[in-house]
């Protein structure tokens, strides 16, 4: 297990969100402030529903582990409350309903209150018949409130406390959205700057591919339907030496791999090429390293492999991208079948629902990668304050410029003859 764990509890619709993290070192500056800063980008984004846009307004609390504005070493909670939970109190009650309670309810399902009935009419690609089947409910509610999105509002929290570690190593995360609905960005034409982008309406860099996206976005709202994209996020400062090639589990790709899939609407990932190196000769896709330069940086003309080699950072830019499904709940739900009786009906269930979330998706990606680079940091420097985390890495770079920099000098010294000495021009 990496030196940094992390853990989310609550429902959609319930009383409130929370994570717990442990393992950040003590002295780390952290306020409420800088949580909610993410937490609000994860809000944003044209295609998002009321819940989002009107109803929520998501900040978390720090209940433990900071004491005057730095990090004590001890665990983490973070405690995101929901606003919505005033219209849920009942129907998700935590306490067993009294006999008064359980009328109430039953009369709340009889005169044909939505949210009190049970949920039988399964949805295509969500989590509702396999979790159900699984864990043996009859109330697909069970599932869905946990299965919902609306968990991500916890990671991202956490994440934020990840970042806060991050910068001050120097090393910087951010996504923005590359597709949406089939309309991608033209690399040449992705010019804007972060802070532009980071304003715009899908935080996108193409400003004439943006507004085609809005217009599928809007053709998917129209039909009664939902849409998907592509984020991407690049991490910038990251040095050579995360991650490893001597074990699977020890292989950043592939914990990068793993923690964006883990976000419930990614189908998908890859890292700098990805898929598009299998219709090309590897002459054309190996980053061919150029030289060492004064500082003792390895230098390369392109970044295919989006940072990674052999499992480990290899010192350029880290760029992960995660394909995101249209969301499953439909505004004009399709045919499906009942939980109970097992039989066709004509409609899914329908709650509530964005139309696209790619953005958003895009800053939960940022959250996960955050959080397993941090455990990947604190794995290769160590350290249980700041100041010590600090100066063990600036001592790996240190240390490292200088090696490179000694043995380039031996590179280029011929070494005195000696027994056994092979003669440099036999080299």
């Amino acid at each position: 297990m990496g030196r940094l764990r992390f853990l989310t509890a609550g429902e959609s619709h319930g009383p409130a969100l929370a994570a717990t993290l442990d393992g950040i070192p003590a002295g780390l500056p952290l306020t409420a402030e800088a949580i909610a800063f993410d937490l609000a980008r994860r809000q944003l984004g044209y295609g998002r529903g009321a819940r989002s846009t009107s109803i929520e307004r998501d900040r978390a609390e720090i209940l433990a582990g900071v004491r005057h504005g730095l990090t004590l070493g001890s665990p983490i909670l973070l405690l995101i409350r929901n606003r919505d939970w005033d219209n849920w109190t009942r129907v998700m009650q935590i306490e067993p309903l009294t006999a008064e309670q359980a009328s109430q309810l039953a009369a709340l399902i009889e005169s044909g209150d939505k949210r009190a009935a049970p949920i039988t009419r399964l949805r295509a690609g969500h989590a509702d018949l396999a979790g159900a089947v699984k864990y043996g409910f009859d109330d697909v509610r069970n599932v869905l409130e946990r299965a919902s999105a609306r968990e991500t509002a916890a990671r991202v929290a956490a994440g934020a406390v990840a970042r806060a570690m991050l910068a001050a190593l120097d090393i910087d995360v951010w996504s923005h959205t590359a597709e949406v609905g089939g309309v991608a960005i033209e690399p040449g034409r992705a010019t804007r700057p972060r802070k532009e982008a980071e304003a715009s309406p899908l935080r996108c860099l193409d400003p004439e591919a943006e507004p085609r996206m809005i217009a599928r976005i809007d053709a998917a709202r129209d039909a009664g339907d939902t849409v998907g994209g592509v984020f991407e996020v690049v991490v910038r400062g990251v040095p050579i030496g995360l991650g490893s090639h001597v074990h699977w589990d020890r292989r950043l790709d592939a914990a990068l791999a793993g923690a964006i899939t883990s976000i419930p609407i990614v189908k998908g990932v890859e890292f700098g090429l990805g898929f598009a190196q299998t219709r090309l000769f590897g002459s054309a896709v190996q980053d061919v390293i150029q030289r060492r330069d004064a500082d003792g940086n390895w230098l390369r003309g392109t970044n295919n492999a989006g940072g990674l080699e052999g499992g480990i950072s290899n010192g350029q830019p880290i760029l992960i991208r995660g394909a995101v499904k249209p969301i499953s709940t439909l505004p004009r739900p399709l045919a499906s079948a009942d939980l109970i009786t097992g039989e066709p009906v004509e409609k899914a269930h329908y709650e509530r629902s964005d139309i696209s979330v790619v953005p958003a998706t895009g800053v939960v990606a940022e959250a996960m990668v955050c959080l397993t680079l941090a455990s990947f940091v604190l794995d290769k420097f160590g350290g249980d304050s700041m100041t010590e985390l600090l100066d063990n890495a600036a001592r790996f770079r240190a240390q490292t410029a200088r090696r490179n920099i000694a043995r380039s000098s031996r590179a280029t010294t011929p070494p005195a003859a000696g027994p056994g000495a092979i003669p440099a021009e036999s080299e």
